[in-house]
C-alpha cells in the first residue's frame, strides 16, 4: 500500500477527443523539477498521486501547462462538487477580496451570517444551528466533543463512549482517527482511549451479517450498555466502497440512539452536497441525525467545514469556550455560499441522480468481465468504486488498483491514489457538473485501462467517441 508513481517521463499514446488531450510524454519533462522539488521538501506522506502538475482546472477538466487535458474523476478528493473554478465561485472570492475583509476570527460578519442561514435552510427541520470550522477532521472532532459533553450532561461521567465502525474514516487528527476503524492508521497513537470502540459496518461484503443485532452484539462483547454511550459516529457511506448500510439497519440505529439519549452524528464530509443524488446522503435512509459533519464539497474550492445540529446539543458551551481561529473565514464563506447556491440552482444533485444508472451499469459490466479481480463494484449518484482483489488469495489488491489508475491517467482520465483500509479501491468521483457525454467518454477510456491491465477485450459503451491518434 502507498506506492509512488514514477516521475520519469514516459511516452504514451496520444489522445485527442472532445474532452481529453494527451499530446506529450507523461509527466511532461519540464514539470519534473517541480515534482522533484516537492519530493525533496515535503514529507513522504504527501506523495502518491499521479504525477500531474496542475496548471488550471475548469468544470470537470484539469489541465497542465503543456497542452494536456484530463477528465477529472477526483473532484480534488470530492471537493469540487459544483465544478472546478465555476464563474460564480470565482467572482464571489474576488468580490470578497476586493471588499478588503480577509479575516475576522469570530467577530460577527455578514458573510458568516449568510452562509449559516443557507446551510440551516438545506438541513433537515430541527437542525438549525451551524458551527463553521476549517476541515473535515475538525468537524469530526467538534462532533465528538459535543457528543461527549451531552453524554456527561444527561448520564454523568460514565456516559462518554463513542462508537465508530470498522473501516470507517473521519480524518487524521487524534479524536477523528480513534473514532475511525482503520487500525493501521492509528498505530501511532498507542494508548488509545478505551471509550472509543468500533462495531462491524454492515456492508454485506467485508461484513456478511448486516442485521442490527451485530451492533448490539458488539456492545455486549465490549461489556458496554447504552448508559455508557455518548455518541455514534457513522459515515453516510464508507469511502472504501462507496459502501452503504442497509436502510433498515440505519433506521434501527437511529431509533436506538433516540431511545437511549445517544447522539447520532452522520459524517457527510465526502457524501454531502449532492454527491449521491440526494443533497445529504443520509436521506437515502429516511432518518434525521442529531449532528451533521460536513466539509469538502461545501465550497468546491477553499477550506471550510461545518457541524450542523440540534440547538440543545450545539449550545452546550458558553461564549468563547468552543471556537476556531479561522471559523467562518469571510472569503471561504463567500465561496461556500456561491457553491451551495450553484448546486441548488443548477440542479447538480439531480444531475448526479440522473447519471447514476450509467455509472452503475459500467462498473457492474467491468466486474462481470473480471470477477476474479474486481471483488465489489458500487456506485450511488456520482460516486463509485471498484474494490480490487488478488485472484489467487482473494485479498485486497493495492498494486492492481494502482496500475489501473496510472493507465487511466495516461489515457486522460484523472483519479486519485487508491483508497480503502488496504488501498484496494479505485474511487470515482467526478464533479457533479459533468455532462453525460463526458461521463460516457471517460467511462470508455477507464474501461479500456481496466481491460488492458486485467486482460480481455475492451467493449465501448458509447459510439462516436473514439480516441484519435495524433
Amino acid at each position: 500500500m502507498g506506492k509512488e508513481f514514477c516521475i520519469t517521463p514516459v511516452d504514451v499514446p496520444f489522445v485527442l477527443t472532445r474532452h481529453r488531450s494527451i499530446v506529450t510524454p507523461l509527466p511532461h519533462p519540464d514539470s519534473v523539477p517541480v515534482l522533484e522539488k516537492l519530493r525533496a521538501l515535503e514529507p513522504a506522506s504527501m506523495r502518491g498521486m499521479p504525477p500531474l502538475v496542475w496548471n488550471c482546472a475548469e468544470d470537470f477538466s484539469v489541465y497542465d501547462d503543456y497542452g494536456n487535458r484530463w477528465i477529472d474523476w477526483s473532484s480534488g478528493v470530492l471537493v469540487t462538487n459544483a465544478g472546478h473554478g465555476m464563474p460564480e465561485i470565482r467572482q464571489a472570492i474576488i468580490d470578497q477580496v476586493r471588499n478588503g475583509l480577509l479575516h475576522n476570527y469570530v467577530f460577527p460578519s455578514e458573510q458568516r451570517a449568510t452562509l449559516v442561514e443557507l446551510l440551516a435552510s438545506v438541513a433537515p427541520e430541527g437542525l438549525d444551528k451551524v458551527f463553521l470550522l476549517t476541515t473535515g477532521s475538525e468537524s469530526a472532532e467538534a462532533a465528538i466533543k459535543l457528543s461527549r459533553a451531552h453524554g456527561i450532561k444527561v448520564g454523568g461521567r460514565r456516559k462518554i463512549g463513542i462508537i465508530g465502525f470498522d473501516r470507517g474514516f473521519h480524518g487524521r487528527t487524534l479524536g477523528a482517527q480513534q473514532a475511525g476503524g482503520m487500525d493501521e492508521q492509528k498505530a501511532w497513537i498507542v494508548n488509545t482511549d478505551p471509550a472509543f470502540i468500533q462495531v462491524p459496518f454492515p456492508d454485506g461484503y467485508w461484513q456478511k451479517e448486516v442485521g442490527f443485532e451485530t451492533f448490539l452484539d458488539a456492545l455486549q462483547e465490549h461489556g458496554l450498555e447504552p448508559a455508557d454511550i455518548a455518541g455514534v459516529m457513522m459515515e453516510s457511506y464508507q469511502g472504501v466502497g462507496p459502501d452503504f448500510a442497509p436502510v433498515a439497519y440505519v433506521q434501527e440505529l437511529a431509533a436506538w440512539c433516540k431511545q437511549h439519549d445517544v447522539i447520532l452524528a452522520m459524517d457527510e464530509v465526502q457524501a454531502g452536497f449532492g454527491r449521491t443524488g440526494k443533497f445529504w446522503a443520509f436521506e437515502h435512509y429516511g432518518i434525521t441525525p442529531d449532528l451533521i459533519c460536513c466539509g469538502k464539497g461545501i465550497s468546491s474550492s477553499l477550506p471550510i467545514s461545518a457541524v450542523i445540529g440540534r440547538a440543545e446539543v450545539m449550545d452546550q458551551f458558553p461564549p468563547g469556550a468552543m471556537t476556531s481561529t479561522h471559523t467562518g473565514n469571510p472569503v471561504c464563506c463567500a465561496a461556500a455560499t456561491a457553491s451551495v447556491r450553484r448546486i441548488l440552482e443548477h440542479h447538480l444533485t439531480e444531475n448526479a441522480a440522473s447519471l447514476e444508472p450509467l455509472l452503475v451499469a459500467a462498473l457492474e459490466k467491468l466486474q462481470a468481465a473480471h470477477p476474479q479481480h474486481i471483488g465489489r463494484a458500487t456506485a450511488k449518484g456520482l460516486v463509485g468504486g471498484l474494490q480490487m482483489v488478488d485472484p489467487v488469495t482473494g485479498q485486497p489488491d493495492h498494486d492492481t488498483a494502482h496500475a489501473i489508475i496510472e493507465r487511466s491517467f495516461h489515457k486522460g482520465v484523472l483519479l486519485f491514489a487508491p483508497v480503502g483500509a488496504w488501498g484496494q479501491t479505485i474511487k470515482i468521483a467526478p464533479p457533479l457538473s459533468i455532462s453525460r457525454a463526458a461521463l460516457v467518454e471517460s467511462i470508455d477510456a477507464f474501461s479500456e485501462a481496466v481491460h488492458e491491465i486485467l486482460g480481455g477485450e475492451s467493449a465501448s459503451i458509447s459510439s462516436g467517441m473514439m480516441e484519435v491518434a495524433v
